[in-house]
């Protein structure tokens, strides 16, 4: 059986492989529009890092991500299927150090910003003014697409990154190109800050804190089981809490944290996610 350790550094290999290698396996290319691809799960597109399924209505970011929407697989064992069929794609000499990608943020658009809180305010059930202390303290803006962006903050509240969701009627969800979600996150500080949650997504972050202000709420951005940050709260001892999806994923991920972490207790929401439970509060 692999180890946790082991699992994260295969994941940090196999995310070196290009998406359109991967996509090429399954399916094929639009001869009149490059960037998308014809599978039997759907019509993809590919743009970078990120893809979407305009079958679906479905998208994600990464290599990862794409191997366990095409695959229908965990990522446990999404990394083990790209490891062994893939590896002859991974950068093919050895790296000195790691290589850091410049962060680029998406182009901030005001004009777009009334649609992107429509979206968090009558899709999502965020209350208009927790909203706008995310936007007057530059935590949230909106891109030219119309996608809301939630920044990474690291230390000195330094911009590492950005978490991105699309408010069209395609659902889609990814980060900003060259984020690094090891030096920092999305976060809300409550009223006691040495009572915290970690949630999957800026969204469920946010509202987790609508209904719980007291705690600080922390974004993840993504299932994770060990942040690179985390040890600095639990070195404060802070109350953590892990708030991961009430599914399978959630599940396992929490008890992969807890088993890391034995200070770290489950708080599972009651439905799938703190955004289910926060929209049902208004029903």
């Amino acid at each position: 059986m692999i180890s946790f350790e082991e699992l994260r550094q295969k994941a940090d290999e196999v995310r070196d492989i290009d998406l359109i290698t991967l996509i090429s396996h399954f399916g094929s290319r639009n001869l009149k529009d490059k960037a998308k691809w014809h599978l039997s799960q759907g019509i993809i597109s590919i743009n970078g890092s990120k893809f979407i399924n305009w079958s679906s209505g479905t998208g994600g970011g990464g290599v990862i991500d794409l191997a366990m929407h095409l695959q229908k697989l965990r990522f446990k064992d999404a990394v083990l299927w790209l490891d062994k069929n893939f590896s002859a794609c991974k950068h093919a000499y050895p790296q000195a150090h790691p290589v850091k990608h410049t962060l680029k943020l998406p182009q901030k658009e005001d004009k777009r910003l009334p649609q992107v809180v429509q979206y968090l305010t009558n899709k999502r059930y965020i209350p208009g003014k927790f909203l706008q202390n995310l936007i007057n303290s530059n935590k949230l803006y909106a891109d030219i697409r119309a996608n809301a962006v939630f920044l990474l903050l690291g230390k000195k509240k330094r911009v590492v990154g950005a978490e991105l969701r699309g408010t069209r009627n395609k659902q889609w969800r990814g980060m900003a190109k060259g984020s690094h979600k090891n030096d920092g996150c999305f976060y809300i500080i409550g009223k006691k800050t040495t009572k915290m949650v970690l949630c999957e997504s800026a969204i469920d972050a946010i509202s987790f804190f609508v209904l719980n202000p007291e705690y600080t709420v922390i974004s993840t951005a993504g299932v994770t089981a060990n942040p690179a940050w985390l040890q600095n709260f639990i070195k404060n001892d802070c109350e953590i809490y892990c708030g991961f999806d009430a599914d399978k994923t959630g599940d396992a991920m929490a008890k992969k944290m807890a088993k890391l972490h034995p200070s770290i207790k489950r708080l599972r929401p009651p439905k799938h996610d703190w955004n289910d439970v926060l929209r049902a509060s208004f029903l």
